[in-house]
């Protein structure tokens, strides 16, 4: 599988040099190479009309950096620079293709395109200044604002995208059809994915956060919910009050990344429970993952 890396420490060096005209640079030429990804789900590199939704608005929504604040985007860019972010991401996707090459999976696509873009901080403060998309197989985005908590789970956000790759290849998603379980299995087999290669220690916060009380209570407010349908009634489960509350869903009593928790934890009692690896349980259908995980009968 070829791998293509977007340069993207070279566009955003010029983007932040230059007076004008940023807005177009960044749509014909950061975002271009992602325009099949963009219009599988529906967004426009430019909109018909003035202050439409387009790819500006959509990455600004994902917690992207704004293409006019350059102080903070030069600092980021800076530091990506020092710790050589790109090559972490090319000796990362060759070990994700390594391993599904070993066990014989497939992704859907002859080519992975990977970019890697500069978070807000604010925006992504509950993500601890990381996010990613990997939703189409083929394409891979990474949006970050380097700190000293993040930098060093660069891999294992990268081999989490990497495999919403892999299981988009198997499964179809349907955004209207999602079910709070489906989500539930998508992000826990990709979380168990990036700890099988990187471990359990470089884990996201929408993990890594929850004490043993909270895991608990998510998980009793989970379970009544699974077969719910439609992406903003799951949403409210996965992604928690706070963020339900920005993006105009309705809150359900949880902490921030309560369903990426308890998917985890599913998955991982699951593979537990039943001995079997990660390269068997991603492609296993939710309903048998959910049945025999053990997690919501104790």
């Amino acid at each position: 599988m070829k791998i293509i890396i977007e340069d993207t420490i070279e566009q955003y060096d010029k983007l932040f040099s230059m007076e004008e005209d940023k807005e177009n640079f960044y749509r014909y030429s950061m975002m271009k190479p992602f325009e099949k990804m963009w219009n599988m789900i529906n967004v426009p590199l430019k909109a018909k009309q003035p202050n439409g939704y387009d790819v500006i608005m959509a990455t600004n929504m994902l917690g992207y950096l704004n293409v006019s604040d350059t102080q903070t985007g030069r600092q980021a860019l800076e530091s990506l620079k020092e710790i050589q972010a790109l090559q972490t991401a090319h000796s990362t996707l060759n070990h994700c293709i390594d391993f599904i090459e070993k066990n014989n999976i497939n992704i859907n696509a002859d080519e992975l395109r990977f970019g890697m873009y500069i978070a807000d901080p604010k925006k992504l403060e509950l993500q601890k200044g990381y996010c990613g998309f990997g939703g189409i197989p083929g394409f891979i985005q990474v949006s970050i604002y380097p700190n000293s908590y993040n930098i060093p789970r660069i891999p294992a956000v990268i081999a989490h995208e990497f495999h919403h790759n892999i299981r988009f290849s198997y499964f179809d998603w349907d955004h209207g059809d999602v079910t709070v379980g489906d989500y539930l299995i998508i992000e826990g087999l990709a979380e168990s994915f990036a700890k099988e290669l990187y471990g359990e220690d470089l884990l996201g916060p929408w993990v890594t956060s929850f004490d043993k009380e909270d895991l608990e209570y998510s998980k009793e407010v989970i379970k009544d919910a699974l077969d719910i349908k439609g992406f903003a009634e799951v949403s409210s489960y996965m992604f928690g009050d706070t963020i339900a509350k920005e993006q105009g869903y309705q809150p359900v009593g949880l902490s921030s990344f309560a369903g990426y928790a308890v998917g985890y934890h599913a998955v991982q009692s699951f593979m537990e429970t039943n001995n079997v690896g990660i390269e068997e349980a991603t492609l296993l259908g939710t309903d048998e993952i959910l049945s025999n995980c053990g997690l919501f009968s104790k």
